[in-house]
């Protein structure tokens, strides 16, 4: 994003923020909620959602505010006051994307299915959506894009190697439908109103989409805990009043911070005006480097399971797919360089 005159950011330093926001947020949510941090009760992933979302909605508006980007987005007049609104379309796409952070939160929560291969599913299924959604709206991929998705998926392949279990059940396959459809519709509207040379552009989707993906996510989450039967409902229910200490308070609020920087940065990256084909997998490799960092940081903290080899080994695919991606952009500026003085 950038103001007149000034060149935009490049996607790999969005990418490097995504990372960065990443690993503190995947390696505090594990250590928190798998009871391994010392001194702090151990608290379920569901119960964190209530207040870790309402921080993330209170980032949003105080990085939206100090950005100064409000402005860019749809004005409703009402009286002396210009008030922000979405339109109809970047309603849809902030309502997709509260969706596709609820479905993943549910897929955890199925009962013998294995979390690894639903997340190979997801991962997976977001990749291949790409090109569909390219192909939709006319848009020419390169090769450099089509090897870094083959390569993004073999690493999420090899990622996963090492589970034997497959089971799937019908709740959890409509959460996976569900998780995807939202992804293609919030690219779909992505490529339509945002992938522009224009930051303005791309600024007034981000403003419209982020303003209603956050509240509409704690909404969802209101009402699943009002609603919802069983473990789910009671566990948001426990979260949307916590009795936990104020250490346990303060840290899933940060969660919830970077969280947000996460969405931010994620976002910023799928923004991009590329083809989907091209920033989908730099997206998707950020994420899987940033959960291999989190794992050994964990390990090298509290102790627990260091990646394995399958891991390692995804990663090294993924670090190839980003190297195909950067490479036409390094080659570029190779050639720009001026000769060095003899």
């Amino acid at each position: 994003m950038t103001t007149p005159g000034r060149t935009a950011p490049s996607i790999w330093w969005f990418a490097l923020g995504y990372f960065l926001c990443y690993v503190p947020y995947g390696a505090l949510t594990k250590a928190l909620t798998a009871g391994a941090l010392p001194g702090q009760p151990p608290v379920t992933g569901l119960a964190i959602l209530p207040l870790s979302v309402a921080t993330s909605a209170v980032a949003m508006v105080a990085f939206l505010t100090l950005a100064g980007w409000w402005r860019d987005a749809a004005q409703w007049r009402l009286g002396p006051w210009s008030l922000p609104r979405p339109t109809r379309w970047t309603f849809l796409a902030g309502l997709a994307t509260a969706a596709i952070v609820v479905t993943t939160t549910l897929a955890y929560t199925f009962d013998g299915v294995s979390i690894v291969f639903v997340m190979l599913l997801m991962r997976g299924g977001v990749l291949v959506i790409a090109p569909v959604v390219d192909a939709l709206t006319g848009r020419r991929v390169r090769w450099t894009s089509w090897t870094a998705l083959a390569l993004s998926l073999a690493a999420l392949a090899v990622t996963v190697s090492d589970t034997s279990d497959y089971r799937m059940t019908a709740l959890c396959a409509a959460d996976i439908a569900l998780y995807l459809l939202a992804y293609l519709v919030r690219l779909r509207l992505m490529t339509r109103l945002a992938k522009s040379d224009d930051p303005a552009v791309t600024r007034r989707y981000f403003v419209e989409e982020q303003m209603v993906a956050t509240p509409a996510l704690l909404l969802a989450l209101a009402l699943l805990a009002a609603f919802a039967p069983g473990t789910l409902g009671a566990e948001l229910s426990a979260g949307f009043t916590p009795d936990w200490p104020a250490s346990t308070l303060a840290l899933v609020a940060l969660i919830g911070a970077f969280s947000q920087g996460t969405g931010l940065f994620g976002g910023l990256v799928l923004l991009d005006p590329r083809e989907n084909t091209f920033c989908v997998p730099v997206n998707r490799a950020s994420s899987i480097l940033a959960g291999l960092a989190a794992s050994g940081l964990l390990a090298a903290w509290l102790s627990m399971r260091p990646p394995g080899l399958e891991e390692g080994l995804g990663a090294a695919l993924v670090l190839a797919a980003i190297a195909v991606l950067s490479a036409p952009a390094l080659a570029a500026r190779w050639r720009r360089a001026p000769a060095p003085a003899s």
